[in-house]
């Protein structure tokens, strides 16, 4: 997370996340082991701090917050109704345009209205922007701060009409009417889009587009012609125009003329801004969104969201498969401009710094950092997204009686699983860095920039990307236990900071977004993407360390987080414990820092998830539910419950030997059910305890059809 963010919106959450704090009701969820229940007490209040604040935000977290918030029972204060019903209007109203691009829906600026909210035209160097009116516009530091006048604009067949309020009035006098910009110094580098902010009337047949002269070509001319959409209505429209896609949008722009293309006179138009725009757009909104969409549709089993979202999950897919031509490369292969994955901020062999401008803009969450080209990181979530989609797909063909849209949008679900491990060969051969034995970014150019970044290289191993044998030399050198050479952080050091890993091990000046331009006057830690932490990513290094190292492995590391937040909440919280007196700067609400903890860091809430997902080995899926426990060592059992499962709440135990589920609620489905492998025999009691043997009927390779109606409780044990 960069600097600036919406002050209004993150004071907001901090006072709600405050106030809830306060007191823990009796409905939510629990965390049961004998023996245990003074740690699972504290990760049960950290859970509690941050659940409020976990409904859905912008798209990048639509599978993090998802993963946290649709789970707990918390009828108190109607927190379970409201969490589903945000999800699915938000998620059932993410913009997703005519080509498929899923977008960012993070907060106002004036940068790509689909993308994120930065870099933006005047953070650049040859770049152009008129703003004629703010006027329900965001506010200072996500825009320029001054106003244009069209003083010096030449208007063709069309008569100025003054500023207004709203913008620059223009009315049509004639057929063809156009307006000319001052001359300007455009980089088409670093301006692939221009955004129109603007209103007509009576030009509904109108064929607006923009034309431009180069220092080569002075004269405007057809060949220099890119159309768009005419806008009518009352309100301003920001319309983003892919320039970059011009073959001749190239050279030294030198004028940029508005022609109307309107076919008569008497309309008008109002432009509110005229201004170059980065490609801001992000790479991995479409990962995201599939599987936000998934997950809501596993916990709730809601058919009518499936049935209106699933042609767009899929559009959403096929989009990365064109536009990132994953197809052929078995890679995020993205060709944005800027977004080649080359640095911004680069070094002579003198060691004089050079600051590219237009040069190395976010993909991601990492938005200082530079993935790009052959993405790394995207890839990682796509192959998590293709599994996702494919079990989709396959529920989809199992439940015919859902009627669920097929035809030509629809996936083979077998295709996708075996493009997901084409991918993940391929991944595993390009982005893995033989020296250091870890992943790291490879840029167009095909350089691979490696700055030790754990968070890539956990979540590479909690999604299964990772083969066994890379699993384990990240988790070796993760922990300390393998030092790589060059490396700032090695050994111990690499958890400094307790609660989390470092998110990068190796100090860098010199790979970020080129208006970072002044990394090496922040200390190593003191910087989120450089040497800091973000908690809520230690819920992938709890899952990695559980799929790789055993249960013992990662609750060892989950009760060292619980003992920092103990200190944590002794000190009086987050703010209080990093005062100054301790190392350690907390970022959040427009202030940089190293630590990402509360704020607008709202994934802090996926920590006690391992609870769920790991240690009970619980996934919903659409017709059932798969639970494959791993339980520590010490552990007799384990019993989470509050668990909303689709319509009913369930309370689930498991020990070495048995799983028994609690359940409230009617309901006339027979789940199907993944269990881990060997026999079973299943039992059950009603409500007034009469016992009874449950049918537990084999559907596929563990796969079985639990007969649980009428039934308020199931034991399955193995024979």
């Amino acid at each position: 997370m960069w600097v600036l963010w919406s002050m209004t919106l993150v004071a907001a959450l901090a006072v709600a996340g405050a106030s809830a704090s306060e007191q823990i009701p009796d409905d939510f969820p629990r965390f049961q082991v004998p023996g245990r229940e003074k740690p699972l007490d504290t990760l049960r209040r950290l859970f509690w701090l941050h659940y409020p604040g976990a409904g859905p935000k912008a798209t990048l977290w639509d599978e993090w917050l998802s993963l946290a918030s649709l789970w707990p029972a918390v009828d108190t204060g109607g927190y379970a109704d409201s969490f589903r019903q945000q999800w699915k209007q938000v998620l059932s109203a993410r913009v997703i345009d005519a080509e498929g691009y899923v977008a960012t829906h993070q907060h106002a600026s004036i940068a790509h209205p689909l993308g994120w909210p930065f870099p933006f035209w005047n953070q650049g160097r040859r770049t152009a922007g008129w703003h004629f009116s703010f006027k329900d516009t965001v506010g200072p530091g996500w825009r320029t701060d001054k106003l244009s006048t069209p003083d010096d604009w030449q208007v063709l067949h069309a008569e100025s009409a003054g500023v207004t309020e709203e913008g620059w009035k223009v009315i049509l006098t004639g057929a063809n009417s156009s307006v000319t910009a001052p001359p300007c110094d455009v980089d088409p580098y670093e301006s692939p889009f221009l955004q129109l902010r603007w209103k007509g009337k009576g030009i509904e047949d109108a064929q607006p587009y923009i034309e431009w002269t180069t220092r080569e070509q002075p004269e405007f001319s057809p060949e220099r012609r890119f159309y768009f959409n005419p806008h009518t209505g009352d309100t301003i429209h920001y319309e983003a125009i892919p320039m970059y896609r011009h073959p001749l949008w190239k050279g030294d722009i030198t004028r940029l003329r508005i022609g109307f293309g309107n076919p008569k006179p008497g309309g008008e138009v109002v432009i509110q801004a005229f201004f170059t725009q980065y490609d801001t757009r992000h790479n991995i909104n479409a990962q995201n969104f599939v599987r936000g969409c998934a997950m809501y549709f596993w916990w709730t089993r809601d058919l009518n969201f499936l049935r209106q979202n699933l042609n767009r999950m899929r559009l959403a897919l096929r989009y990365l498969m064109t536009e990132h031509h994953t197809l052929q490369e078995k890679v995020v292969d993205t060709r944005w401009v800027g977004h080649e994955g080359r640095s911004g901020v680069r070094y002579t062999p003198d060691g004089k710094k050079q600051i590219v401008h237009g040069s190395g803009v976010g993909n991601n969450y990492w938005d200082l950092l530079p993935f790009g080209a052959k993405d790394v990181y995207a890839t990682v979530h796509y192959y998590d997204a293709l599994r996702k989609m494919a079990e989709i797909e396959q529920e989809v063909i199992r439940n015919p009686g859902w009627n669920m849209p097929r035809g030509v949008y629809a996936f083979d679900p077998h295709e996708l699983l075996k493009h997901a491990e084409e991918v993940k060969a391929a991944g595993n051969r390009l982005f893995w860095n033989p020296q250091t034995r870890r992943f790291a970014p490879v840029d167009a150019d095909g350089i691979m920039h490696d700055y030790g970044f754990t968070f890539l290289n956990l979540e590479a191993v909690a999604y299964d990307f990772a083969t066994p044998e890379h699993a384990r030399d990240i988790l070796a050198w993760v922990c300390g236990e393998r030092v790589v050479e060059g490396d700032t952080a090695q050994g111990k050091d690499i958890y400094f900071w307790r609660f989390a890993p470092r998110a990068s091990t190796r100090r860098n000046i010199d790979y970020y977004f080129w208006a970072w331009s002044s990394p090496e006057g922040i200390a190593f830690g003191d910087q989120v993407q450089d040497g800091g932490a973000v908690l809520g990513f230690s819920y992938y290094d709890l899952m990695a360390r559980l799929k790789v190292r055993g249960a013992d492995d990662a609750w060892n590391r989950l009760q060292e987080i619980l003992r920092w937040y103990e200190e944590v909440e002794r000190a009086g919280g987050y703010r209080k414990y990093y005062d100054g007196s301790r190392p350690g700067t907390l970022q959040g609400g427009g202030t940089a820092g190293g630590l990402g903890l509360d704020m607008e860091f709202f994934e802090s809430v996926l920590v006690p998830q391992v609870m769920l997902y790991g240690f009970l080995g619980f996934q919903p899926t659409g017709d059932g539910f798969a639970i494959d426990p791993r339980l520590p060592s010490g552990w007799e059992s384990l019993r989470i419950d509050r668990i909303r499962w689709q319509g009913l709440t369930l309370a689930i135990t498991v020990t070495p030997t048995a799983i028994r589920i609690e359940k409230e609620g009617d309901s006339d489905e027979a789940p199907l059910v993944r269990l881990p492998a060997g026999s079973w025999r299943a039992t059950g009691k009603t409500a007034n305890g009469e016992q009874r043997q449950v049918n537990l009927r084999m559907v596929g390779q563990n796969l079985r059809r639990l007969e649980w109606r009428g039934l308020r409780e199931v034991v399955l044990a193995r024979r």
